[in-house]
């Protein structure tokens, strides 16, 4: 008895969106994927302007965000699998986060002077 092996490639994401609730991928094959956003818990704690910067890693089989040094996988996403990070990983991600200096912009002389 012979069997054939079909090979499935996974598809390549297109276009990425982040609201407060959902990741949505778009598919270069026309479907899109959304999943929520609390099985992913860097981009759920990430701000908007962190979230929107994303790129395609891998020819489009993957995204990564910068900000947050996040991959994931669009074979993940259709997988339906969540984030594998360990609570220890995330909690320390969490702390390094908490610790970053804010920067506030702050007013020149010159501008101080002419707002008096």
């Amino acid at each position: 008895m012979n069997t054939s092996a079909v090979e499935m490639e996974a598809p390549f994401a297109d276009d990425v969106s982040v609201s407060v609730d959902t990741l949505r991928v778009d598919l270069r094959d026309g479907r899109t994927i959304s999943v929520p956003l609390s099985w992913y818990p860097r981009l759920l704690h990430a701000t908007a302007a962190e979230r929107k910067r994303w790129r395609l890693i891998d020819r489009g089989q993957g995204i990564h965000w910068p900000d947050l040094d996040e991959d994931i996988s669009v074979e993940g996403l259709l997988a339906g699998k969540p984030s594998g990070e360990s609570q220890a990983s995330f909690s320390n991600w969490i702390a390094k986060r908490s610790s970053r200096p804010s920067i506030r912009p702050t007013r020149t002389r010159a501008k101080a002077a002419r707002a008096s």
